[in-house]
Formats: structure tokens, C-alpha cells, sequence
């Protein structure tokens, strides 16, 4: 079974970074506490510091569904949009390691 990821790519209105993160962070604890879950992680673009880059790791594509299933789901990444101008979430599998 291939390595899942979940990602997403942010960016946060004019002057909500801080606002952002702390929404992002607040959505990523209640994430790691999903089965099958792991680290999440929110990276920020350094040339432009409006834009962000998230990935967690689930052990499953049946995990991550699951997660995006739950019916907190909605209402907690509501809450991380609020903060955002533009938001694409996107779903990887591991294809090469090195």
C-alpha cells in the first residue's frame, strides 16, 4: 500500500498570516488526533510570505477519506478559510524515495 499525503496550498489575506497559522495550527492538532494521521505540517513560501504549503502523511487513502468524512470536518476547516484569499487542497501518493 502506497504512502497517502494530504496537502494543501494557502494564501492568506493581506495582514491574516498570523491569524492563519493559528487557525491552521488549531485545525492540524485536531487532524493528528484522526486514526491513522500523522505529522502535520504548514511551510510558508520565502519569497512570498503570503503563501503556504501544508502536507500530513496517512497510513491509508481509506484514513485520509475517512478524515475528510468526519462531520467535524467542515466547520473546523471553515474556521482555517476564513484567514485565506485562495485555498487547493490536493491528495498524494508516494511514487519514489531516495
Amino acid at each position: 500500500m502506497a504512502e497517502t499525503y494530504s496537502s494543501g496550498a494557502w494564501t492568506a489575506k493581506e495582514g491574516e498570516d498570523e491569524a492563519f497559522v493559528e487557525a491552521w495550527t488549531e485545525f492540524a492538532r485536531w487532524l493528528t488526533t484522526m486514526p491513522g494521521s500523522g505529522t502535520a505540517r504548514l511551510t510558508r513560501n520565502l519569497s512570498e510570505r503570503q503563501r503556504y504549503l501544508s502536507f500530513a502523511p496517512w497510513e491509508s487513502a481509506d484514513a485520509l477519506q475517512a478524515w475528510r468524512s468526519n462531520p467535524e470536518f467542515s466547520q473546523r476547516i471553515a474556521a482555517v478559510r476564513e484567514h485565506v484569499a485562495e485555498f487547493t487542497p490536493s491528495d498524494y501518493e508516494l511514487v519514489a524515495e531516495v
